[in-house]
């Protein structure tokens, strides 16, 4: 059962709505920078890949936990950038992997585990928090 609040953006869904909450979450974009934040395995992943279909995303889209840093390019040849900050440990790996370069492209930035670098960047983002509840996801946009 898909529950939505129009206040804050908090959306309780099953795993099955996933295509029609991205939509809402992607209509709720207001910032090229968007950070997602939740435990492992809560869907931070699957949520940017089914908004990047929606994007129109031609690329194969992957998990960039490895390569830390995944680019896309749209059927309109825009640039987005799919980023997962888990395996990072430090500010200098951060600085090191030229992060602040592809946030202020002015390009359309997804960050899973955003959470490690909220403080660090002066420019506008989006956060959202995804929880698991059972067989229920709960996201919510927090900024």
């Amino acid at each position: 059962m898909l529950i939505f609040s129009h206040v804050n953006m908090k959306i309780k869904f099953e795993l099955n709505q996933l295509v029609e909450v991205s939509n809402k979450v992607k209509n709720h974009l207001s910032a090229n920078v968007v950070l997602i934040s939740g435990e492992m395995g809560a869907g931070k992943t699957t949520l940017i890949k089914q908004i990047l279909s929606l994007l129109d995303v031609i690329d194969n889209v992957s998990s960039p936990t490895f390569s830390i840093i995944n680019e896309y390019l749209t059927k309109n040849d825009q640039v987005i950038y799919h980023i997962d900050l888990y395996r990072i440990k430090s500010i200098n790996e951060i600085e090191g992997i030229g992060l602040f370069e592809y946030l202020e492209s002015g390009n359309l930035c997804f960050v899973e585990w955003g959470e490690a670098i909220e403080n660090l960047i002066d420019l506008e983002f989006n956060k959202f928090i995804i929880s698991k509840k059972n067989n229920s996801r709960i996201i919510e946009k927090i900024k």
